[in-house]
């Protein structure tokens, strides 16, 4: 299943473009979670643009998946314990880091923020550590 060198591209592009566009066209940061709280604890007047993202988000996915031969697709038989578990960690996760990773790491870095650089490198290290864990320690990989 190797992709072709182009398609991380587009992503990284298209990611960018998004981020850019939100930020010049509305004064927001795209972070996902952010985004994501702002629709569950709602904040009138302000659901909208939140929800267009995060359909926009879901559908964008589901779409490549479906029309792009050898596509990624999600990993079958994966406990949904451990799933619901690791929902749960990466919420509090992003509640103490002040943000998540598309929110510092897109557009943190990009604005030279030396708090988001510090977050992403605590977000790389901890997924090289839990990558570690769950393929060399876990029982489900």
């Amino acid at each position: 299943m190797t992709m072709a060198w182009w398609t991380a591209l587009a992503g990284g592009v298209l990611i960018g473009l998004s981020a850019t566009l939100l930020l010049w066209l509305n004064g927001r940061v795209a972070g996902v979670s952010g985004i994501i709280g702002g629709v569950v604890f709602r904040v009138r007047g302000d659901v909208a643009w939140r929800a267009a993202f995060l359909v926009g988000l879901v559908l964008a996915a589901g779409l490549y998946m479906a029309l792009v031969p050898g596509a990624p697709q999600p990993r079958a038989g994966f406990p949904p314990l451990a799933l619901v578990a690791a929902g749960l960690l990466v919420g509090f996760g992003t509640s103490m880091g002040n943000g998540c990773t598309s929110g510092h790491g897109v557009c943190g870095i990009g604005r030279l923020s030396t708090r988001s650089i510090v977050a992403v490198v605590t977000f790389m290290a901890t997924a090289v550590a839990t990558t570690f864990v769950v393929h060399h320690l876990g029982s489900w990989t």
